[in-house]
């Protein structure tokens, strides 16, 4: 029990959230061996395409632009534990029939494009719904404790899977990977149904009306600060966050190691996250919106570094920096926006989040593919972390110069934030979303 009772672990004292980090777990560990699983089976039909790479990473994360939205309405709207079995059922038949096709011989590069896009189907309507469920089961208290720790089991997963996935390719193929994710599903969907209901604190479902979806957008419109959090989302999502594409570059076309290596290095990158997302889940406050910019940019500078590393013995010790500073980049934006929003708009909130984080990777794969067919493995690392620097840059003088015109309008409810230390647009008393209908 101490160790439950210690800021690190003071959710898991919460028999709920317990019980479903334990099945979540499992199941990313699965996840995970699929991505790496994916990109080699990807980087063997194309010939070491990088571009093949980039397409089929883009074509997953698409549907985020489309259906996330309609995600955080449903999560809003419906119960989250059930559209999560739904969600995860869809994601578990889509990785079992790619891994099928793989196993027997028959997969093709347009196969894994077509699944891609059908995984990432299901991916924009879970995503929302697993943030919000977190806040059900735990509560506002525990709440930054709770992502810190959901976070810990998807990196903890992410340190054994690349690993595990390297052994297995290495061992029976890349479809065997993929079909031990399909099957990894099970772990959660049977924690899923553990869960007892009782103790669960939902919010007042949505009641069905038109409109929803836009008063998602017009709540974040209306908020400064979550129009930097999510720029600086987007700006992470879309040009840093793509490990599996660069590592499966750097390590296959750069440095010419083998699928062992290349789930290995894995592995450390998996450790610095791990380490990150401990850390996270000490924090007792929500990070002020100065530590959320400031996480982002400096995980630019560190991919860039990772970049410009000669050896894979120093590209791989820099690994564990890479991992650390995304993971304290990317739990402060997701602790940010789910601690300053209306409970009854959350999931379209993290619906417009994660549409951000994920859904400019369709941009981004591409772009960053290109960039290392131009000019090699290193490209996408280095020229990454610059443009990453830049759309952040961006996003605060549009934000800034937005907040000065509405002062100069004489809009009410604009003030300097001291907490933050910088321009933030805050209500003078939160919105009221059925007001708002």
């Amino acid at each position: 029990m101490q160790l439950r009772q210690s800021s690190t672990f003071a959710s898991l004292a919460v028999p709920n959230f317990r019980t479903y980090v334990t099945g979540a777990l499992v199941s990313n560990v699965g996840t995970w061996v699929q991505r790496v699983a994916q990109d080699w089976l990807v980087l063997q039909l194309s010939g070491g395409s990088a571009m093949a790479v980039g397409i089929t990473t883009a074509l997953q994360f698409v549907p985020a632009l489309v259906l996330s939205p309609f995600g955080g309405v449903l999560a809003d709207r419906f119960d989250k534990r059930r559209l999560l079995m739904f969600t995860q059922s869809w994601m578990a038949l889509s990785a079992l029939v790619l891994g099928a096709l793989a196993v027997s011989g028959v997969a093709q590069t347009w196969h894994v494009y077509v699944f891609a896009v059908v995984f990432g189907m299901g991916t924009a309507l879970d995503a929302p719904a697993r943030q919000a469920f977190v806040s059900e089961m735990v509560g506002t208290e525990r709440l930054t404790n709770a992502i810190g720790l959901n976070s810990s089991a998807f990196n903890a997963a992410r340190l054994i899977g690349p690993g595990v996935a390297g052994l297995i390719i290495a061992a029976f193929g890349s479809g065997w990977a993929i079909l031990s994710n399909g099957v990894s599903y099970l772990a959660f969907l049977i924690a899923l149904m553990l869960l007892n209901r009782d103790e669960l604190v939902p919010a007042e479902p949505l009641r069905r009306a038109k409109g929803q979806v836009r008063e998602g957008v017009r709540y974040v419109a209306a908020r400064a600060d979550l129009l930097i959090a999510l720029g600086v989302g987007f700006a992470v999502g879309t040009f840093g966050l793509n490990f599996q594409m660069t590592n499966a570059l750097m390590v296959r076309n750069e440095f010419h190691l083998d699928a062992e290596m290349y789930g290995l290095l894995g592995t450390v990158s998996g450790a610095g996250s791990l380490l990150g997302a401990l850390l996270a889940a000490r924090r007792k406050s929500s990070p002020g919106l100065r530590f959320v910019v400031s996480a982002a940019l400096v995980f630019a500078v560190v991919n860039v570094l990772s970049g410009a590393l000669p050896t894979p013995l120093l590209y791989g010790l820099v690994l564990p920096l890479v991992g650390l500073s995304a993971l304290l980049s990317l739990t402060a934006t997701n602790m940010y926006v789910q601690m300053h929003v209306d409970p009854q708009v959350r999931g379209r909130v993290m619906a417009l989040y994660m549409t951000v984080l994920m859904g400019g990777t369709p941009i981004g794969a591409p772009l960053l593919g290109l960039l290392a067919e131009w000019f090699g493995p290193r490209a996408p690392l280095i020229g990454g972390g610059v443009i990453q620097v830049a759309v952040i840059a961006g996003v605060l003088a549009l934000v800034a110069v937005r907040v000065q015109r509405g002062r100069s309008n004489g809009i009410s409810g604009l003030a300097r934030d001291s907490r933050l230390g910088m321009f933030a647009e805050v209500p003078v008393a939160a919105p009221d979303p059925e007001r708002e209908c």
